[in-house]
């Protein structure tokens, strides 16, 4: 390839880069809606089930989506790269084809309910991934608020997943939405609950909410000890004590120069 084919591709590959960047930029706040839309959808079917309407929303958001990772990958100059990194969104978007042609009707038909619970654990770990991507791209810092909102909807989808595993488990106390919310929320704050969980489906993702938890508390300590730390530097009591503590530094070593000439 000649060195005006390379220059031109590069010139191509420069401004599809800067197309991509302003489309992100301009369906950063829209698909952000629009995962927790995907997602409030998802907790509802869990709980109460979809009504026509709602289900016709999904399958909508669904396909927005679709055409969202499209037109990025269509866009992106390194096509496999793009792949390689967001696999699990591209196997995220696959998922829904499921419920969408029937397919479940067939396991349930067939009786392999263990493959339907484990494909609804994907769904759960799908739409979990979908609104970590979004906030992380609304939150380029993914500060201190990132980490609470994430936080609140890790524990909201971890609810409804729970409830969904459980709720028809013999002695489950997760026999409402509710009460699911409750002992996620004290997974996640390690203060622990008197209920384990049963299913195969329900101990993986209560072990992911453990996992998830001890990473998170962990910033949040750091975060926390930064701003009282911030706050003592920046008291009026700190600035005098760092004074006293640079004169009483210079006086020592004023002696210590003191004593070695007196000694030479």
């Amino acid at each position: 390839m000649s060195d005006s084919n390379l220059a031109n591709r590069a010139s191509i590959d420069r401004e599809r880069r800067e197309i991509l960047q302003q489309v992100e930029e301009w369906l950063e706040i829209p698909m952000l809606v629009l995962s927790f839309a995907w997602t409030a959808l998802l907790i509802v079917e869990f709980v109460w089930g979809l009504f026509p309407l709602l289900n016709t929303a999904s399958i909508t958001i669904w396909i927005v989506f679709i055409l969202d990772f499209m037109l990025r990958l269509w866009l992106t100059p390194q096509k496999l790269n793009y792949l390689k990194h967001n696999w699990l969104t591209a196997f995220a978007l696959l998922l829904p084809a499921l419920w969408i042609f029937r397919v479940t009707r067939i396991i349930r038909v067939l009786g392999i309910a263990p493959g339907l619970q484990g494909l609804q654990l994907l769904r759960v770990l799908a739409r979990i991934n979908r609104g970590m991507k979004s906030l992380s791209g609304n939150a380029s810092r993914r500060g201190f608020g990132y980490v609470v909102a994430l936080t609140l909807f890790v524990a909201l989808m971890g609810a409804a997943g729970m409830y969904e595993f459980e709720r028809n488990e013999t002695g489950s106390t997760l026999t409402s939405y509710g009460n699911a919310i409750w002992w996620t929320a004290m997974v996640m704050t390690t203060m622990g609950s008197d209920y384990f969980p049963k299913t195969s489906e329900g101990r993986v993702l209560c072990f992911l909410l453990a996992v998830y938890s001890f990473a998170i508390f962990g910033y949040a300590t750091a975060i926390l000890a930064t701003f009282f730390v911030g706050q003592d530097v920046n008291h009026n009591d700190a600035d005098i004590a760092r004074e006293q503590s640079l004169q009483t530094i210079q006086a020592e070593i004023a002696a210590l120069r003191k004593d070695i000439q007196s000694r030479l």
